[in-house]
């Protein structure tokens, strides 16, 4: 054991409970014990300590009222009485092009886009300029094919992120062009619908799949003349769509095209239209949100500005881009890591692969969503729970760790991230500085977990599609979960009464409206839908329910659109019970649905078969997800859990489940039930599951 006295070093000190651990006996857990508090008590008071972050803003009061009204509110950092930026960070950018250009000349023409190719699947990078030079053929190649170099000539991305996809809407954005992203989750159906409304005479596709879905349609989309492929086809389907007039080229082909041909850059106007971006939505015809250039380059700048005095973006940086970018959470990452001369790797398309992909990257920005967050959180708790030693170390760790970020220390280079945490940073790649999670809510546990395991800084936002992408975001140094942060610089967020839900101001409850520069111009050839969701003055409102907390901080509710009336005219927050319930072990993924005529809820669960496989063989059930569901207990196992988490959470009756259907096969893109940023596709999941829910009200006597 080391002595308090002695100046042993930190190795040493960490190879002798790494040896103390190969024993895991009961005997040895007395001595490890005192060991471990030893040591850390030792690095704790021989070393001056890591400092701490600058926290600009007072954590206890994140958001300043306007008006004298608690209701509405803004930024610190931005200017009253408008609330717009209180600086301009790079007047040198009035477009997103811009953001290349400067991205070639702060990093001194380092790497741009990267990609894992060849034998050895390391990452080949293209540098910045290689990256200008490519997307000026791109754009040179499509005017070659006869697309005009202006703003209303738009162009349609329907690929999964890779280098390609990046330089396709560059070479549009430097020839004022205007890319039109698709995805898979829209359908057929909705797919024709956007190439037919934005006039698309052009598209990108990766696969063949891609390229079969958009040749099926042909016949409805009347415009479309050409599609360019990332991979050669055979002549045999060439012919076949030159029989339905549409010519099919090769991304390598249109490249040479337009070096031969090449054309001077002819970029866009600050107040042009950099792309319009259709949302997923969970019901309804999609809507086309048109972002200016200057919008969405005020929405990157919003978040660069709140978060620079601690988390300083350089060429340094490396982006992982997963997240699809036919969204505009990771989009919006793209321009700030370009703006910023960092590189963007990008996956391998495979999501199997994705841990193989980080790893070798080991990127330094990691954008992700609660669905992947919360996978990396359960194995660790299922690894944890497996040894009474673990357990105690992974308790001893998480509240030292916790104790440092009270105090604004984020760091991965203490005694317990040695000891405890450095496995499940390198899954990461071991690099990683910020992540952000978006898209859904994550769980206070989860947050809370990743702060203390990643030795990062870990924010969460708040924003939508017509916002750009965000409209709330925490701040580096805030060390508590549960809620959205204060509002970006620029804009302004007010809360809205919603009488017939009960939800008032007065009560600190409302609908989250925002308005600032970032805001969409319109939807595209929508006026009524454009009318119904900004009003009179300006203010868009974004269906979601909010409260303030007492920090000033915003606490997203549900979306408006979400919540039901029961047949006991109780209002009930589907989404916020589905999280509750995500916090048993034993469930992946969980929909709640009602009936206005019904007194109470059903859900659809599926469980988790990472818990199962350690949980299962030791209680007698079977341990693959099929055989779980089909056990006669399993069902009664679930529903017990998931009502323990209901009253450790304090779910009124009403909230409560009163029967389930454990379903083996998960929620996903593929099967058309959660959108591509992970939340549940209310509309397909009710649909699905129609007849099976009606059984349970109809076999408990409802």
């Amino acid at each position: 054991m080391p002595d308090p006295n002695s100046a042993g070093s930190p190795p040493s000190a960490l190879s002798t409970v790494q040896q103390l651990l190969s024993n895991v006996g009961p005997a040895t857990l007395a001595a490890l014990a005192a060991s471990a508090a030893t040591i850390a008590y030792v690095m704790s008071t021989k070393s001056r300590g890591p400092k701490a972050l600058k926290g600009v803003v007072d954590l206890n009061n994140q958001s300043v009222a306007i008006d004298g009204k608690p209701e509405h509110r803004g930024s610190w950092f931005s200017t009253p009485p408008d609330y717009h930026h209180a600086e301009r960070l790079y007047p040198d950018c009035d477009t997103i092009f811009d953001a290349l250009l400067r991205g070639r000349r702060v990093s001194e023409n380092g790497p741009c886009f990267g990609a894992r190719t060849g034998p050895n699947r390391e990452y080949e990078w293209m540098s910045y300029q290689e990256a200008i030079d490519s997307a000026q053929y791109i754009g040179s190649g499509l005017i070659h094919k006869g697309i005009p170099p202006k703003n209303d000539s738009y162009v349609g991305i329907f690929a999964s992120n890779c280098p390609e996809w990046a330089v396709t809407d560059y070479g549009c954005q430097g020839f004022s062009m205007c890319p039109v992203p698709l995805y898979d989750t829209l359908g057929s159906d909705s797919i024709s619908y956007v190439l037919n409304q934005c006039d698309i005479k052009a598209i990108l596709v990766d696969t063949e799949a891609r390229l079969n879905t958009v040749l099926s349609i042909k016949d409805e989309v009347l415009s479309l003349q050409l599609i360019v492929v990332l991979k050669e086809v055979s002549g045999e389907v060439k012919a076949s769509a030159a029989a339905k007039g549409v010519d099919i080229v090769s991304f390598k082909e249109l490249k040479e095209l337009g070096k031969e041909n090449l054309k001077d850059f002819t970029p866009a106007k600050a107040s042009d239209t950099f792309s319009i971006c259709y949302t997923s939505g969970t019901q309804g015809r999609p809507k086309g949100a048109m972002l200016t250039h200057e919008s969405f380059l005020c929405m990157v700048e919003s978040i660069i500005i709140q978060v620079k005095a601690d988390l300083p973006f350089s060429p340094a940086d490396v982006h992982f881009s997963y997240l699809p970018l036919a969204h505009n959470f990771d989009r919006g990452v793209h321009v700030l890591a370009l703006i910023s001369g960092a590189r963007i790797g990008y996956y391998s398309g495979d999501v199997t692969l994705l841990m193989d992909d980080l790893a070798t990257l080991k990127p330094t920005i990691f954008p992700s969503v609660p669905r992947l967050l919360n996978r990396i959180y359960d194995t660790v708790q299922a690894g944890v729970k497996t040894s009474k030693v673990k357990s105690l170390l992974f308790k001893w760790a998480m509240a030292s760790k916790m104790k440092e970020i009270q105090q604004g220390i984020i760091r991965k280079d203490s005694f317990w991230d040695k000891l405890v945490f450095s496995k499940v940073q390198e899954k990461l790649g071991g690099r990683v500085r910020v992540l952000i999670s978006g898209s859904a809510p994550l769980s206070s546990d989860v947050m809370t977990f990743l702060r203390c395991a990643m030795g990062c800084v870990v924010l969460e936002g708040y924003g939508q599609t017509e916002m750009g992408a965000g409209i709330t975001f925490q701040l580096p140094g805030e060390p508590g979960a549960g809620h959205v942060g204060p509002p970006l610089p620029g804009y302004q967020v007010k809360l809205v009464d919603v009488p017939d839900m009960q939800f008032f101001v007065k009560d600190n409850y409302g609908e989250v409206c925002a308005r600032g520069k970032p805001m969409l111009k319109c939807y595209y050839k929508n006026p009524e839908k454009t009318a119904e969701t900004i009003d009179e003055d300006g203010w868009l409102h974004t269906g979601d329910i909010g409260t303030w907390l007492p920090n000033g901080t915003l606490k997203i509710v549900d979306r408006k659109k979400h919540i039901f009336k029961l047949s006991q005219g109780e209002y009930v927050i589907p989404e916020k019970i589905e999280n509750i319930y995500i916090g048993s072990p034993f469930v992946a993924q969980c929909f709640v649905d009602g009936d206005s005529l019904k007194p109470s809820l059903m859900a659809i669960v599926v469980p988790d078969v990472l818990y199962l496989e350690k949980w299962a063989p030791g209680a007698g059930f079977p341990s693959d997800v099929k055989g779980f569901c089909s056990h006669a207990r399993a069902k009664e196992v679930v529903l017990k859990d998931i009502m323990v988490c209901a009253d450790k959470r304090g779910l009124r009756g009403f909230e409560k489940v009163k029967d389930i259907i454990l379903e083996p096969e998960l929620f996903s893109i593929d099967n058309g039930l959660i959108t591509p940023t992970m939340k549940n596709k209310r509309n397909a999941l009710s649909a699905k599951y129609k007849e099976q829910i009606q059984e349970l009200y109809a076999k408990n006597g409802l």
